[in-house]
């Protein structure tokens, strides 16, 4: 006979995001590039959660974060009692929340690199945000080149490379895929947005990525959004 019980590990993920009524406050898929990165975590790692989409831009975007944090930014992940309004924090959280799920390299070094990476990401390659802003539905070619964002572009490869290079050329950039990706997520859509050429190494994981059932996900949503913004939609000359 087939057996209906739930998986062990599926069946407590569940019971505790039920005890805990995650809630995920976003931004728009197209743009909001902080946004994407627990968005496609939590979806990665089957951790269920009520979305709840600010479109950003507008008269009332302000009001609609503040119910959820003072922070006044997106992501911010609404957990029980429990509020946690950075993305780097809030995978954080969750993978302390979800030890059993390895969202994290296992092993010690991998996992000192792989913090090490987003840490870079969180607080660097400011040459890429202010040139290249993610624009799902754009096609930007050629466009953003700035000595800065050329710099940050190298540091990336350099950074992609040796990942891939530690956990093999057919795999994430820690093997199993990982908060690491999925922190890298949003560098992957402006890459494709603004035409970056890749060595085939690295364009294959660029295209591994988006092929990965979360990505993919949020991308398709991103192209359904209706909600404009002007300001990031025409690259000016």
């Amino acid at each position: 006979m087939q057996s209906t019980e739930l998986d062990p590990t599926l069946s407590q993920t569940l019971d505790a995001a039920g005890k805990a009524g995650y809630k995920l406050v976003i931004g728009n898929k197209n743009y909001s590039s902080w946004s994407m990165r627990p968005w496609v975590l939590m979806k990665a790692f089957g951790i269920p959660f009520e979305e709840v989409r600010v479109s950003l831009g507008r008269p009332e975007t302000s009001s609609l974060i503040a119910r959820h944090t003072s922070a006044g930014r997106v992501p911010v992940l609404v957990a029980g009692e429990t509020t946690v309004w950075d993305s780097l924090a809030i995978c954080e959280y969750l993978a302390e929340q979800f030890p059993d799920k390895g969202m994290w390299p296992q092993e010690v070094t991998a996992r000192a690199m792989a913090r090490s990476i987003c840490a870079e990401m969180h607080s660097g390659f400011t040459g890429v945000r202010s040139a290249m802003w993610m624009n799902i539905k754009a096609s930007f070619p050629g466009k953003g080149r700035t000595t800065e964002a050329q710099n940050d572009i190298a540091r990336i490869c350099e950074i992609w490379d040796d990942c891939l290079a530690r956990s093999g050329p057919h795999h994430f950039l820690f093997g199993d895929f990982s908060i690491a990706d999925a922190y890298y997520a949003p560098v992957v859509m402006r890459f494709r947005t603004y035409g970056v050429w890749l060595p085939p190494a690295l364009q294959a994981y660029v295209d591994r990525v988006v092929a990965h059932p979360a990505v993919a996900r949020w991308i398709h949503e991103a192209l359904e959004e209706k909600e404009t913004l002007e300001k990031y939609d025409v690259y000016p000359d």
